[in-house]
C-alpha cells in the first residue's frame, strides 16, 4: 500500500521495559533506549491510502489517526508495535484489523494545525471507551536529530499478530523524517491506560514533523530464526 503520513506529532515517555514487556506477545523483545521502554501517542493526518500505480481511495483514504505504540525486536529486526490506532472511519478500521491484524478502534478523531498549534482529539466508541486530547506547539526545525530523535522515529517494519498465532511482520519505507522540535501545552488522554499501561509519568519527548510519503508492503510471517 501507499499513503501519506501528514501533521504528525511524537509524544513519547520513559516506561519499566518490564511493564511494556508483560503486554507483548510471545516472541517479541522490547527495544530500549538508555535502559528505558517508550511508549509514544503519536496524533497524524493520513492521505491517500492506495495501491502503486492506482488513485488513492477516495473518502476512506484520507482520515485522522491517533495510535499507541511502543518499539520492539524480533531476532535483531526492530519494528513498531501497536497498542493501538484511533480512526474516524469505521471501514478502514475493520478492514486494517482484518489484513494486517493490528487493534485499529473507531470514534470520532480530528487532527489539525491551527495558528502553529497541532490539536488531536479522540473520543473512541469500539472496541472500548477512551479519550484523547493534545495541543502540541511546533517550534523550529531540528537540523541534526540526536540518537533518541532518531531511535523513537527512524522505525521500517511494523509487528502485528497473526491470524493462528504466531507473528506477522510488514516492511515500512519512506524518505527521512523532517523532524521540528515541539512542546506539549495540554493533554487529557486515557488511551494509553486503555492498552494495560500505567499512566505516563514525568515529562514528555515532543517532536513533530510536517510528514513523509510511505509504502507498506505485505505482512508476511515472521518466523523464528534457527
Amino acid at each position: 500500500m501507499v499513503q501519506q503520513w501528514r501533521d504528525l506529532a511524537y509524544i513519547h515517555w520513559r516506561y519499566d521495559p518490564a511493564v511494556v514487556q508483560g503486554l507483548l506477545p510471545p516472541g517479541l523483545e522490547v527495544d530500549t533506549f538508555d535502559g528505558m521502554a517508550w511508549v509514544g501517542l503519536i496524533p497524524f493526518s493520513m492521505r491517500g491510502i492506495g495501491v502503486p500505480r492506482l488513485p488513492a481511495v477516495p473518502y476512506f483514504g484520507s482520515f485522522p489517526e491517533i495510535n499507541v505504540r511502543t518499539y520492539v525486536r524480533r531476532d535483531g529486526i526492530p519494528g513498531v508495535w501497536f497498542f493501538s490506532l484511533d480512526v474516524n472511519r469505521l471501514i478502514p478500521a475493520v478492514v486494517a484489523r482484518t489484513t494486517y491484524l493490528l487493534p485499529y478502534c473507531w470514534g470520532r478523531a480530528s487532527n489539525r494545525i491551527e495558528g502553529g498549534v497541532l490539536r488531536s482529539d479522540v473520543e473512541r466508541r469500539w472496541p472500548v471507551r477512551a479519550r484523547s486530547h493534545t495541543v502540541v506547539r511546533i517550534g523550529e526545525p531540528i537540523d541534526e536529530p540526536d540518537d533518541l530523535s532518531v531511535f523513537l522515529s527512524a522505525r521500517w517494519g511494523l509487528y502485528s499478530r497473526g491470524v493462528f498465532g504466531g507473528l506477522m511482520y510488514a516492511p515500512v519505507d519512506h524518505e527521512p523524517w523532517p523532524l521540528q522540535r515541539a512542546e506539549l501545552e495540554s493533554i487529557d488522554q486515557n488511551v494509553v491506560q486503555a492498552a494495560g499501561l500505567p499512566a505516563p509519568d514525568g515529562d514528555p519527548h515532543v517532536m513533530f514533523s510536517p510528514g513523509v510519503s510511505v509504502r507498506i508492503g505485505r505482512p508476511r510471517r515472521h518466523a523464528r530464526r534457527a
